[in-house]
């Protein structure tokens, strides 16, 4: 392979027209033909930059509405003819295929158009079928071809350009590279989005893909590397977050953060916290103000708080950053933040605060997977939401409007907690979580021996179960500690037995018909 290629001739067709006409205008000054199409050839005529319709190069019309247009063989030739092998050299002279040096297309906005909720044959009709082919053969024949699939890509050639008189051959398999990764993420958004106009739920085959947003120091331990992916659609949350200060995110940051955001997104009525601590909250909170509200969830467990991540679900106001402030913290994240409480919390250089312009929907459809040796499994997201009418009551007494609300509250943090999960919660707010736990027993005790550490009343409180209780045992655990009021998925073999213990104390249960496991 030779290292350096001159370019001669550029094939330029792209729907994002960001940097086009600068770039356009040094290819110009390098004396390199330029080759177009459509609208691309238009915003370059009209700029006075000197421009051949693909038309006119191979003699063939643009068809078909435009679906034919780069689909012959003056164009692939010239892309895909080898230059060191004579008898392509040959069979190019003879059917007056002109070399293409350089191609820089960037694709129809497929995923631009279904986003915006297109209709049906707009969707179709923005599936690229010319720009995937001719970004497939210039990266496969790159030892003589440069593919450009992006604008990012337009200031590194034209620096070798300007040092070498051409391309060299480490940067064109770098970008064959990008440009494989393009059109697989592009086929994939499609084949995604047929399977879903199909109705089919899980494809036979799943394609997933990102773009790379940060590469990080390195994964869940200093011996793993890592990065950060973002994927189609944009949801609210560390993906379209934009980070205000603070040193860089690692990953257990990234994840944790995601947790607490998605926790605290699940109470929209009031204003509300929620403290975080190896993916587990640790404190959550709802009250009149976020103020209020930070004071309750530090409460439950301020041991743990510490070091943690904090998410609230309003605007961050000064007083609230102040009193998160006071503490040692590693991430705040907020839909938005005040100019006060901004400039009250830059003054912890370290501290991570992002803002995200909004709450992800937590009864969202969507999709999450998990990878296992050999393969991934993929689920649906967990949006299911126990609503007050849902709820059924099973015991001799039912519970006061105090003891469902609290009792509603604790099981929707239950749904952010590591299986076995037990929340003990008492006026909005939580006074101990168990988490994580081989037995629902040793969720239920070490949950109320944190809230009693903190010195929190149980007496009257709601108790949550994130799945059914197999035995009395974790109940009569959840008795002993003050609850009065329980919430539990209900199903277990032995619910008659569990039922019958919570009447034997006078407590008011109820079934909700939906487990929340977390794994």
């Amino acid at each position: 392979m030779s290292d350096i290629v001159a370019v001669r001739t550029a094939l330029i067709s792209v729907s994002d027209k960001t940097g086009l006409l600068d770039f356009c205008r040094t290819l110009e000054g390098h004396g390199i033909k330029i080759l177009s199409t459509g609208g691309t050839a238009k915003a370059i005529r009209e700029a006075g930059i000197p421009v051949t319709d693909v038309s006119e190069h191979t003699g063939f019309p643009e068809i078909l509405d435009g679906r034919v247009k780069t689909l012959v063989p003056q164009v692939h030739g010239g892309i895909l003819g080898r230059r060191g092998v004579p008898e392509h050299v040959a069979q190019m002279a003879a059917h007056d295929i002109a070399p293409i040096d350089l191609i820089a297309v960037n694709l129809y906005p497929f995923e631009a158009t279904v986003a915006r909720g297109a209709a049906f044959e707009d969707c179709i009709e923005n599936i690229d079928i010319g720009g995937p082919a001719m970004i497939r053969s210039a990266a496969k024949n790159h030892e003589s071809v440069a593919v450009l699939t992006q604008p990012a890509h337009y200031t590194a050639v034209l620096h070798e350009l300007a040092a070498h008189g051409g391309t060299r051959l480490a940067t064109r398999k770098t970008l064959a590279a990008a440009a494989y990764a393009r059109t697989a993420a592009y086929d994939a958004a499609i084949s995604g989005w047929f399977a879903g106009q199909n109705g089919e739920e899980y494809p036979e085959t799943f394609s997933l893909s990102g773009t790379k947003k940060q590469e990080l120091r390195y994964g869940e331990n200093p011996h793993q590397s890592a990065a950060f992916y973002v994927c189609a659609p944009a949801r609210f949350g560390v993906a379209t977050a934009t980070q205000l200060q603070g040193k860089e995110l690692s990953y257990n940051n990234y994840n944790d953060t995601d947790a607490a955001f998605e926790c605290v997104a699940e109470f929209s009525e009031q204003p509300t916290v929620v403290i975080v601590k190896h993916a587990n909250p640790c404190g959550v909170a709802s009250a009149l103000s976020l103020a209020d509200a930070w004071d309750d969830a530090l409460a439950c467990d301020p041991v743990s708080a510490f070091g943690g991540i904090v998410a609230v679900n309003r605007i961050l106001d000064e007083e609230t950053a102040e009193k998160i402030s006071a503490i040692f913290t590693e991430v705040i994240i907020a839909p938005d933040i005040t100019t006060g409480a901004r400039a009250l919390l830059a003054k912890k250089k370290n501290l991570r605060v992002l803002t995200t312009g909004g709450l992800p929907d937590p009864t969202e459809a969507g999709i999450t997977f998990k990878s296992l040796a050999g393969g991934f499994l993929l689920q649906t997201r967990d949006a299911g939401r126990v609503l007050p009418q849902g709820l059924k009551i099973v015991t001799q007494r039912a519970p006061t409007d105090k003891e469902r609300q609290d009792m509603l509250f604790a099981f929707r943090v239950a749904k952010h907690v590591k299986s076995n999960a037990i929340v003990y919660a008492k006026n909005l707010a939580t006074l101990g979580v168990g988490a994580g736990q081989m037995n629902r027993v040793d969720s239920a005790r070490i949950a109320a021996w944190r809230g009693r550490a903190a010195k929190l009343d149980f007496t009257g409180c709601a108790v949550a179960s994130d799945a059914f209780f197999p035995f009395a045992d974790g109940l009569e655990a959840a008795i002993a500690a003050g609850a009065t009021a329980v919430i539990q998925p209900g199903g277990s073999i032995r619910d008659a037995e569990v039922i019958a213990a919570a009447d034997a104390a006078g407590i008011a249960m109820v079934f909700t018909n939906m487990r929340h496991f977390r794994h």
